[in-house]
């Protein structure tokens, strides 16, 4: 590592380079470029260094940025730049030995000592420049979350998103300008919010109440999943994660993806999963997004196409999920592609794809399992057993 870095990121607060650590004030008294906010520029002294606004978008600023590489440079952020900050935007442009980062305390560290909250059983989400949705998995009554906001008009949004999706009796503490003398704290139901004049930069902290919540483990309610009947209904779905066993990090092929319900609760189970759901219905397709979205996980891929020939160009999967039109050449190119160790999981109804399953399984072995559900339903005046068709599931890995 370089014992001088070009690139100096240094953490702002509100109250600007007071209460800034000795290695922080120097780096600003050396720098040739200083690039940051206008709101964080608008805080510093009479520096000698050259002044450079922070365009928007913030990736405008990048190809600015390394413009100067080999200057003494600060690139300047809010609080700790690598929690919910622009760290890892500008680091990862750089070598590890051009940069050093002098990080100020968060503003979730901030927010949650000035609510006397345990920061470390507290959801933390930066909202600035991300959709609320991604805040869904984690409401649920008594359950606390920290988030940044890109304003204070979007304040009231928030509430009014809270409230249509049934947490309106949430309290939002919104907490504005935290470190500095501008810091104000306010709170509202988010089903009644009247605060006015809400001034950037803003964090809002919300006490949560209210549902329906998402469960945390697989096999969510139907009710979350918007369809047409092209399901992999509640009971199934949770066999069918079961075998997945969807890992940190990992990616999933969901093959005839239905509703989406299977690659969102993949996603639901770990924020660093990454799935494609492959549909060849363009209404199915559009739908899937729209139901990734709602609950959180938008970073699904949709492909919309029909497999095999929708796969060629997809990331290499970790595990597939094939839900829908099994055949001899979807299950021969699937087994092509998939990766050594990599898992695969088929659901068959229908007689054919059944004994399809059952002679891959002598093959290639693994484990077949049928499964058969029955729901009570009545039956005149009193109640009895109604079967769904049995499902037979071939998991295996390579």
């Amino acid at each position: 590592m370089s014992e001088n870095p070009w690139l100096t990121i240094v953490g702002l607060g509100e109250d600007g380079p007071e209460g800034l650590s000795p290695a922080s004030c120097k780096a600003l008294e050396d720098a040739e470029v200083i690039m940051g906010a206008e709101r964080h520029l608008s805080l510093l002294p009479d520096l000698s260094a050259e002044l450079i606004t922070w365009p928007v978008p913030f990736a405008d600023g990048i190809p600015l940025l390394l413009q100067h590489r080999g200057r003494k440079t600060v690139a300047l952020a809010s609080g700790d730049p690598f929690w919910h900050g622009a760290g890892t935007s500008l680091t990862k442009h750089l070598d590890r030995g051009e940069w050093l980062t002098l990080p100020a305390p968060s503003t979730m560290s901030l927010a949650a000592a000035a609510l006397g909250w345990p920061l470390e059983s507290t959801t933390t989400l930066g909202l600035h420049a991300a959709p609320f949705a991604r805040l869904r998995p984690h409401l649920a009554k008594g359950q606390r979350a920290i988030v940044t906001l890109r304003d204070g008009e979007a304040a009231p949004t928030l509430a009014s998103w809270l409230t249509a999706i049934g947490f309106g009796a949430s309290t939002l503490h919104v907490l504005e300008a935290l470190g500095g003398p501008r810091q104000r704290i306010r709170e509202a139901r988010a089903h009644s919010f009247d605060i006015k004049g809400i001034q950037h930069p803003v964090c809002v902290a919300i006490d949560v109440c209210g549902g329906p919540a998402l469960t945390s483990v697989g096999g969510k309610d139907d009710s979350f999943f918007d369809n047409d009947g092209q399901i992999t209904k509640r009971p199934v779905r949770a066999l069918t994660l079961s075998a997945l066993a969807p890992l940190p990090g990992e990616h999933l092929w969901d093959i005839g993806g239905g509703s989406g319900s299977i690659a969102i609760e993949w996603l639901l189970a770990h924020p660093t999963t990454q799935a494609t759901s492959v549909e060849v219905d363009p209404t199915r397709a559009q739908r899937i997004a729209q139901n990734a979205a709602g609950l959180g996980a938008d970073r699904l891929s949709v492909v919309t196409g029909a497999a095999p020939d929708a796969l060629e160009d997809l990331p290499a999967p970790d595990a597939v999920f094939i839900g829908g039109g099994i055949s001899e050449e979807m299950l021969r190119t699937v087994w092509d592609k998939l990766p050594e160790s990599a898992r695969l999981v088929a659901n068959a109804v229908t007689l054919e794809a059944e004994v399809l399953l059952a002679n891959w399984h002598a093959n290639k072995g693994g484990d077949l399992l049928r499964i058969e559900l029955a729901q009570s339903k009545p039956l005149g005046r009193k109640r009895g057993w109604k079967s769904s068709y049995p499902i037979v599931q071939w998991s295996v890995q390579k």
